[in-house]
């Protein structure tokens, strides 16, 4: 081979390297390393103790900003490519698998000795308490859908997949296994952080950790995280008008 066919060999390789998506190595994620890791676990708790002791909104707010940062700090490394493109059909995504999840939870709380009833604020005389709209309904269902997302999708599982793809090898078979490894570890460390947060029900466990997997397996699956997104905030939307409904007819 000349000179000049090995350099276009090599220089195809690169551009194909660079045009690969995220969950098939390319160049994208190529800084995404194992130090990531340490990101996570020291930004999560960080988040958790700083929540835990200013409670409330502002302890939220504490938790959601711990999160942001290792996410920051590894997008300034790289974007993983394809994973914030955005298509019609995650909208559809969103509304059939968010409402589908909300009915499964529901149908869990029945079957875990709940009442049927629709779920309600602590009220006197049937309204709703203060501020509900600010902590449920813009924060619950609008802003902490995409942080964690991004946090435990968009950046913990992709950093998983990625070390368990090169660990495992080139073949085929180890972005099937990256992408089971991430997803499953995502999600605990996504239930665990809810139990931790705030007393959980065993149907809300079982109901987070399907939000956590069907989310996780569409990142995986289509490479984006917005249909993630779109999913979580349903389900968490869906929660608060339950509420909202069961409060002010109950």
């Amino acid at each position: 081979m000349s000179y000049s066919a090995a350099a276009s060999s090599t220089r195809a390789a690169r551009m194909g390297s660079r045009r690969r998506p995220w969950w098939r190595g390319g160049s994208s994620v190529r800084r995404w390393s194992i130090d990531m890791l340490g990101w996570a676990l020291v930004a999560l708790g960080a988040g958790l103790l700083g929540g835990a002791l200013l409670g409330g909104l502002l302890g939220t707010v504490v938790l959601w900003v711990a999160l942001l940062v290792p996410i920051v700090l590894a997008y300034r490394r790289g974007i993983p490519r394809g994973l914030l493109v955005f298509r019609a059909v995650d909208l559809i995504y969103g509304v059939v698998l968010g409402t589908i999840l909300r009915l499964a939870q529901g149908l869990l709380a029945n079957a875990f000795g709940g009442s049927g009833a629709l779920p309600s604020y602590p009220s006197l005389d049937g309204m709703l308490p203060a501020g509900w709209w600010l902590e449920d309904l813009l924060g619950g269902a609008m802003v902490a859908p995409v942080i964690e997302e991004f946090f435990f999708r968009g950046f913990l599982l992709i950093v998983i997949f990625t070390l368990v793809r090169r660990l495992a090898g080139a073949h085929r078979a180890a972005i099937g296994l990256g992408a089971v490894v991430g997803v499953i570890a995502s999600t605990a460390v996504f239930v665990l952080t809810h139990a931790l947060t705030a007393a959980q029900h065993t149907s809300d466990l079982i109901g987070l950790t399907l939000v956590g997997l069907v989310c996780g397996a569409l990142v995986v699956t289509t490479g984006r995280i917005l249909p993630a997104v779109l999913v979580h905030a349903i389900y968490n939307a869906s929660g608060v008008l339950l509420a909202v409904a069961g409060t002010l007819l109950g």
